[in-house]
């Protein structure tokens, strides 16, 4: 008796979900229209943005050894009490800031730094 309860309760459930899978809700014509045009307008909006941004790190080279040997400079003045020794030692500091600041502007210009040191960060949401 028990047997023949639960395997009628399980014909229900069965006959319950084949009804709902046989369910077809068909939007409406101007629903899909819709929503086809709100897809298009994204679709539109993602094309005219650029797929990656750039971001490029040329110049960090040139930063970082400017801001090391104009530091080192200023130790020397500081704290070197023999005034020539120290603006001697603040002279060459800046002479090797100029020669990296040269040294950076010839490579951006002759062996195109500029591109080897660049980061691509993709945009989200665009296959590549």
């Amino acid at each position: 008796m028990k047997d023949n309860r639960s395997y009628i309760e399980m014909q229900e459930i069965e006959e319950v979900l084949r009804a709902s899978m046989k369910m077809t809700d068909v939007p409406t014509p101007k629903l899909n229209h819709k929503l086809k045009a709100a897809l298009y307008q994204q679709e539109a909006v993602l094309q005219k943005q650029p797929d990656t941004y750039k971001l490029s790190f040329w110049y960090l080279p040139m930063v970082f050894n400017l801001i090391t040997f104009s530091l080192l400079a200023l130790f020397a003045l500081i704290v070197i009490e023999n005034a020539y020794l120290s603006y001697l030692i603040a002279g060459i500091c800046f002479y090797i800031d100029a020669a990296g600041i040269l040294l950076t502007i010839v490579g951006v210009k002759r062996a195109n730094i500029k591109k080897e040191i660049t980061i691509y960060i993709e945009k989200r949401g665009v296959p590549t």
